[in-house]
């Protein structure tokens, strides 16, 4: 099994191959040796309420002792080596905080529902992280999504498809290394943002889009402030309200490597760098979910999903448009419970479609 240990530098958790005695970080470039490398944390003890009894982490618990489950596949039959199918879903609300959400926590139960009724993923393929998960390990901390984003990509084949959709806040913070043409790092904020810190976009390609063999492809569906180039993808397609489109070279000056090992990485994001994205409290007649989310899912209930171009025309004119109704489709059934309504009140928020190659948008058709 592999193993864990810490950079010795930046402190990002590395998976140390069985026997390695060093590792090179790929965020720092430092090199870590190791004598006795850790297992990954287990799940703390159990805690009980006076209603009910679940299974929860206290406060800023830091878990220690037996391994992860993102080492491995989920419980149940893997699915075939070629062609497999596998997605991480995220959704944070931050509940009882300040920085709360609304909509986050039915975006992911709607995701799901999509990929596994839309688009044939095994419910044993797909790991959700939310905060209504009673399994410590389910739950959206820090600590958590980075092992997801590990077990994600490990032991990815040719063939793969795999999915990453994240619903929560974003936020940019100042970059110092030069590989940002607007000079800023983009960020998820996981449920313990504030005493764990933010997930950096440089991490987040390093974790899950270098890795990317040949043959594989990965789609990333985030539903967040700031986060048009939350993937660190060289490419951006800058597309006006009429269509048109150029890709925007976004690789860093700094000459750092940031797309795949030959896998295809395309991205979804909420808005551009720097945009935020509505959640439901900004929006009059949709209840519970996030706009980007609800954009997403109505493109493809609606046979709109034919190629990139078009998805990305759709989304934006489900958002700018303040007379679409809820329409039908096989995820309706569930979304209609959320949502009421269908106009989006025309929020100013831009859908961005990022990819670590550029590609005819309007030929490519679109699949997950």
């Amino acid at each position: 099994m592999l193993m864990l240990v810490d950079c010795s530098n930046c402190r990002t958790p590395l998976q140390l191959p069985p026997g390695a005695t060093s590792i090179r970080c790929a965020l720092c470039h430092a090199v870590t040796h190791v004598a006795h490398p850790r297992t990954v944390p287990a799940p703390p003890p159990s805690y009980s309420s006076s209603h009910n009894h679940y299974h929860v982490p206290p406060p800023n618990y830091a878990p220690t002792g037996a391994p992860s489950p993102y080492n491995h596949a989920p419980p149940a039959n893997p699915p075939s080596v070629h062609g497999s199918k596998r997605a991480l879903i995220c959704g944070v609300s931050y509940r009882y905080t300040r920085h709360e959400l609304k909509g986050c926590v039915n975006d992911a139960k709607c995701m799901k529902y999509l990929l596994v009724n839309k688009f044939n993923f095994p419910e044993s393929s797909i790991v959700m992280l939310t905060e209504e998960e009673t399994d410590p390990y389910r739950r959206p901390t820090k600590h958590n999504i980075r092992m997801a984003l590990y077990w994600l990509v490990q032991g990815c084949r040719p063939g793969d498809s795999l999915v990453f959709h994240y619903s929560g806040h974003g936020s940019q913070q100042r970059n110092y290394n030069g590989d940002e043409v607007d000079g800023y790092d983009e960020t998820l904020c996981p449920l313990d943002f504030e005493t764990q810190g933010m997930i950096v976009d440089d991490e987040i390609n390093a974790t899950i889009v270098r890795p990317l063999p040949a043959g594989a492809k990965l789609h990333a569906i985030i539903d967040a402030c700031h986060s048009g180039t939350v993937l660190d993808l060289p490419f951006l397609c800058r597309m006006d309200r009429t269509g048109r489109y150029v890709w925007e070279d976004h690789r860093p000056r700094s000459g750092v490597w940031k797309g795949t090992s030959g896998g295809e990485v395309i991205s979804f994001s909420g808005c551009d760098d720097d945009q935020t994205s509505a959640d439901t409290s900004a929006l009059s007649r949709i209840t519970s979910t996030g706009a980007m989310t609800y954009s997403f899912i109505q493109a493809i209930e609606r046979g709109h999903a034919t190629t990139y171009g078009n998805m990305l025309n759709a989304m934006r004119t489900t958002i700018r448009n303040t007379d679409n109704d809820l329409g039908g489709g096989i995820v309706t059934s569930l979304i209609t419970m959320l949502l009421t309504g269908g106009s989006l009140g025309g929020l100013r928020q831009e859908p961005q479609l990022t990819a670590n190659e550029p590609f005819d948008v309007y030929t490519k058709t679109f699949s997950l």
